[in-house]
C-alpha cells in the first residue's frame, strides 16, 4: 500500500506543475506586448537599379512615372544571367500587390511564371498605342504586352482597374 500513494503524489505533482506551466505562459502571453497587426514592407527607391537595367537590357526597361504617392514601391531586381529579367512591386493604393515584369524570356514561360499560373482570356486592351493581352487567374491577374526583344506584364492581386493604372504610367525613357 506505501508504493501506490508515493505513484498518486508523483502524478499529482505533475499535474500541478503543468498547470503551473500553463498558468506562467498565459500571464506572459497577456501582459508582454506583440503586435499582430500585418506589417507594411518597407518603401524602396528604386532609381539606381533602374538606371542599371535600362543601361544593361537589350530592351527598353519599363517603370512608372507620374504615379500617386499612395503607390509604394517594395521591391526592385534586374538579372542578366541566362536571360534578362526586370521587376519592379509596389503595393497599390487599395493594398493590393502590383508588379512590372520584363525578361528576354520565352514568352509563355515568362508569362506563366510571372502570372503564377494566370490564363489567357479572350479580351485585349488598348492602352496608349498598343494592345495588351488580358490574363486570369485564380491568385493574380495580368496585362501582357508582347514585343518584339520582350514580353511585358502587370501582374498582381490588384484588380484590373489598378494594373491598368500601372500600365498606362509605364514609360521606357
Amino acid at each position: 500500500m506505501a508504493g501506490t500513494n508515493g505513484k498518486q503524489k508523483t502524478v499529482r505533482d505533475m499535474i500541478l506543475s503543468l498547470g503551473l506551466i500553463g498558468l506562467m505562459a498565459a500571464v506572459i502571453y497577456i501582459f508582454i506586448p506583440h503586435d499582430d497587426s500585418p506589417h507594411e514592407p518597407p518603401r524602396v527607391d528604386y532609381r539606381v537599379e533602374l538606371l542599371t537595367a535600362r543601361r544593361a537590357a537589350s530592351y527598353p526597361v519599363a517603370a512608372p512615372e507620374g504615379l500617386s504617392g499612395s503607390w509604394k514601391a517594395t521591391s526592385v531586381r534586374y538579372a542578366g544571367d541566362a536571360f534578362e529579367a526586370w521587376h519592379l512591386g509596389f503595393h497599390g493604393p487599395d493594398g493590393a500587390y502590383v508588379a512590372i515584369e520584363q525578361s528576354t524570356q520565352k514568352a509563355s514561360a515568362f508569362i506563366d511564371s510571372a502570372s503564377q499560373g494566370a490564363r489567357k482570356t479572350d479580351a485585349t486592351q488598348r492602352i496608349g498605342d498598343r494592345t495588351w493581352q488580358r490574363y486570369k487567374g485564380e491568385r493574380y491577374d495580368a496585362l501582357v504586352l508582347e514585343e518584339k526583344g520582350a514580353t511585358t506584364v502587370v501582374t498582381g492581386s490588384a484588380s484590373f482597374a489598378e494594373l491598368t493604372t500601372m500600365a498606362q504610367a509605364l514609360k521606357t525613357a
